[in-house]
């Protein structure tokens, strides 16, 4: 968390006005800083079944709720080397997270059931759902997903990692709030983190 949201959190918290000058001052005291995002990794791109346009054009805002999701899966790492890949999908009209699903693989079981849960979570919604151009989102059985629940696609371009804004910066403040203060030993420990921000995420984070 850095200086200005703590400054909102404590504002809220003891309803008193409370210079950010001063928190910082108290966290130079206290030895706290923010933490700084790490640089995303970079892979290999597959060769896609199906591709869609980028629709979504970085119009990051909806008018009501279900309008436009966005999606993507990330990567954490615990224990001794282990990795386990959280796929979420976020409501661009409050930012808040609809659904996700944390695993050991980054598969197409990962992905299909966070869109599972997202549309029973919003039953005879018909969003368009933005994604990258990950494999999974890609696939032709992800394509007949969709088609079946009358979802529109869009795919950010190749390499514009802006195209999906929102969904990329969720995943940086998770880590920086969350997941860098730690360490964890095993998947359990991470899940119930992740599961515990999200929820203050959609919940109470300002």
């Amino acid at each position: 968390m850095d200086i200005n949201q703590l400054t909102l959190h404590m504002r809220n918290q003891t309803k008193k006005t409370i210079n950010h000058k001063r928190v910082y001052r108290l966290m130079k005291v206290q030895g706290i800083q923010s933490v700084i995002r790490r640089k995303r990794k970079r892979y290999a791109n597959a060769t896609p079944q199906q591709v869609a346009e980028n629709v979504l054009n970085r119009e990051f805002h909806a008018d009501a709720p279900n309008e436009k999701w966005l999606t993507d899966v990330t990567e954490f790492k615990y224990g001794l080397g282990q990795k386990a890949y959280l796929s979420a999908i976020l409501d661009l009209h409050d930012k808040s997270i609809v659904s996700y699903v944390l695993g050991p693989s980054n598969n197409n079981l990962l992905v299909f059931q966070t869109l599972k849960l997202a549309l029973q979570a919003a039953p005879g919604s018909s969003p368009m759902l933005h994604s990258d151009r990950g494999y999974q989102y890609t696939s032709l059985v992800f394509k007949k997903l969709l088609n079946e629940n009358k979802l529109s696609q869009s795919m950010s371009r190749v390499g514009r990692c802006i195209d999906n804004g929102p969904m990329e910066s969720f995943w940086g403040t998770l880590k920086c709030e969350k997941y860098y203060l730690q360490t964890y030993h095993t998947f359990e420990e991470l899940e119930w983190d992740i599961e515990a921000y999200i929820h203050f995420y959609n919940n109470e984070r300002l």
